[in-house]
Formats: structure tokens, sequence, C-alpha cells
């Protein structure tokens, strides 16, 4: 069987989508996507910033985590995380990147201004 090519990969929030070959990392989709996602290893799972989530529904759509994956994140694969440097795409998928913590705090203080909730700004 000749492996897929063209497979679509969403990045939520924001809906971003890169089209890659089957067998290709998450990071590499996700750059190629314009999607940024943290790491200082340079994609060898040692510093494991890049944790994103799939849903179950969506897990076909990547490769099994290996041996580095299992060790790496344990029981957190049950609940969808994988590290984007490792995972690879087998098929469509659609994954969560988290927020980046800085723009969170501000996104979060501007919402809570909004509603008048904090009087100070900063």
């Amino acid at each position: 069987m000749k492996p897929q090519k063209g497979l679509t990969v969403v990045f939520q929030p924001g809906g971003r989508k890169a089209v890659v070959n089957h067998g290709v990392s998450l990071l590499e989709a996700a750059r190629k996507a314009g999607v940024t996602i943290t790491t200082r290893c340079g994609g060898k799972a040692g510093c494991l910033m890049c944790k994103v989530t799939i849903t179950k529904d969506e897990a076909a759509g990547l490769r099994p985590a290996g041996d580095i994956e299992r060790r790496k994140l344990g029981s957190a694969l049950e609940q969808g995380v994988r590290l984007a440097c490792q995972a690879a795409v087998w098929n469509d998928v659609t994954v969560q990147v988290p927020e980046d913590p800085l723009k969170a705090a501000v996104r979060r203080k501007l919402e809570a201004a909004r509603r008048g909730e904090d009087d100070e700004l900063w």
C-alpha cells in the first residue's frame, strides 16, 4: 500500500492548516502552517515544550506513540497529549496547540478589564 500524500493538519485555536506528506512531524507541519510551537531541543524530545493535544477521535491521524513519547509523557498520552516533534502525521488530523502563557495572561487581563472586573489594567 502506497503512503498517502497531501494530508491536512488543522491547528486550533485559529484553524491554520498545512498540507503535508505522510510521516511528517507535527512540528514540521506547524512550521509550514505558520503556527508557533515552542521547542528548545530542536525536535529531539529533550525539552518537552512542544506538547500538543488531540482528541481520541483524532488519534488515528497520527502514528502511534513510540518508546520515546511513552517514556517522556507516561499517562499524559491517555489524555491525548503528544510531542509535536515526535508525532508523525498518518491521516488528516486536528491538533490543539496550547496558548502561549504570556499571551494567555494578557488575554485574561484584557477580558477582565472589558468586564469591568479590574480597575487597573496592569
